[in-house]
């Protein structure tokens, strides 16, 4: 591992046009979890695969689902069709606690399409059927999954990505609370932190990136500069800015057009945000808008969730690992462990097998351990789905630490074998 270098990751705020659809991606899965436990459907028997695209005052809504009857209506011809009200109704809430009230994004006049259908029949017999043969249902999806754990932040985050979120989140409590000139601020908007490491350590911050939407035209990138400085600082807390440290806010000046209206938004596409920044690998899978039976979503999570479990429990500094799957098939086809050199008197192998021995890999038993049949996935869809806190309502489940002595205990076991 290199001792002495930068590295720089960037966040987007919920604003951003790709966040807004991935927000209303996962209120249509939350809405579908919800219908679900409110009218007796089996939450296991939930599939949705659904996408957004947002433009200037326009919202499609299309993707793949299996639906609670509350979600349906009969159609002209007698037969059960989706009914278009619940979603439009989300998605609109949405936009509207986003922040979207202007003349090109409104949360009461964008036109909402619900193009959503029922799922592929070839990809449902991949996911039931193999609960027939195998006991557990297939995973929903070939594919590659990595989960990362590190010790730069109290949240076992790579500092980077970490400090990124935390500007803007802090930006949007301060905007919604409406004191003052942060109110001004615009939903949409953009950071950026690079970090220099002194023997592998993050040390200083030395460059700043911030482009934030603003309601006043009259203000110039001082002004913003102004504005959010003492929010930055604020969530940099205590790590050092560098002396010569390059501040670049609003670099293009006026950022007044934002959001859809100024870019369209697609689900999916601000996928190195949502996990680590760049400091780790990626697979290529989203996560937003996809029920759990697909392992581009509850496989990440899972790994995070093991890779974390293996950093706090001592066994590493850090922790990189790989989960891959087949349609249909339930089990992993492989488990692969990387401790880059930082591990506690244990190797790869020992780590592996810990896994293998106290997490049931497949989507059925990750779902059950994680308890993800639930409603809790809007919260993922802006700053990061890693590095949160686990909530009592049961999301961010994959941010508990609850896995450490059994790892640990079972490392011990092997050795002594």
């Amino acid at each position: 591992m290199r001792a002495n270098y930068l590295f720089t990751s960037e966040s987007v705020a919920e604003g951003h046009p790709d966040k807004v659809c991935d927000r209303i991606s996962d209120e249509i899965v939350d809405l579908v979890y919800r219908e679900a436990a409110k009218t007796g459907v089996n939450p296991w028997g939930v599939r949705i695969a659904c996408e957004t695209l947002a433009t200037t005052n326009r919202v499609v809504i299309a993707g793949e689902v299996r639906l609670p009857p509350s979600l349906m209506k009969k159609g002209k011809d007698g037969k059960d069709v989706i009914n278009p009200s619940k979603f439009k109704a989300a998605a609109r809430r949405a936009i509207k606690d986003i922040g979207y009230e202007q003349d090109g994004f409104h949360w009461k006049t964008a036109k909402i399409d619900v193009l959503l259908h029922s799922q592929s029949a070839d990809i449902a017999q991949g996911v039931d059927n193999a609960a027939d043969q195998q006991g557990d249902e297939g995973a929903g999806d070939q594919g590659i999954m990595f989960g990362y754990a590190c010790k730069e932040t109290p949240d076992l985050m790579p500092a980077p990505i970490y400090y990124s979120h935390k500007i803007l989140q802090l930006l949007a409590a301060a905007r919604k609370k409406g004191d003052g000139d942060v109110a001004k601020l615009g939903p949409d908007a953009k950071s950026q932190v690079t970090v220099r490491y002194i023997d592998g350590k993050p040390a200083e911050v030395t460059s700043i990136v911030l482009s934030t939407q603003h309601l006043d035209e009259s203000w110039d990138s001082k002004k913003v500069r102004a504005v959010v400085e003492p929010y930055i600082h604020e969530a940099l807390g205590d790590l050092p800015i560098a002396k010569d440290c390059n501040w670049y806010i609003n670099p293009t000046g006026k950022f007044v057009i934002g959001g859809p209206d100024g870019d369209a938004g697609l689900t999916g596409r601000k996928i190195i945000v949502d996990t680590y920044g760049g400091a780790a690998p990626h697979g290529g899978g989203a996560f937003s808008g996809k029920d759990t039976t697909k392992v581009d979503r509850s496989a990440a999570y899972a790994a995070r969730y093991l890779a974390k479990n293996v950093v706090a429990a001592g066994l590493a500094d850090r922790c990189t690992i790989q989960l891959s799957y087949a349609i249909g098939v339930a089990q992993p086809l492989s488990i692969y462990v990387d401790l880059h050199g930082t591990g506690k008197g244990v190797t790869e192998d020992q780590v592996e097998a810990a896994i293998r021995k106290n997490m049931d890999l497949s989507p059925t038993g990750i779902r059950r351990h994680l308890d993800l049949n639930k409603p809790i996935y809007a919260k993922t869809s802006a700053y990061g789905h890693f590095g949160r806190k686990a909530g009592r309502d049961g999301s961010f489940s994959w941010e508990r630490t609850d896995l450490v002595k059994a790892l640990k205990e079972a490392v011990k076991l092997r050795e002594a074998a």
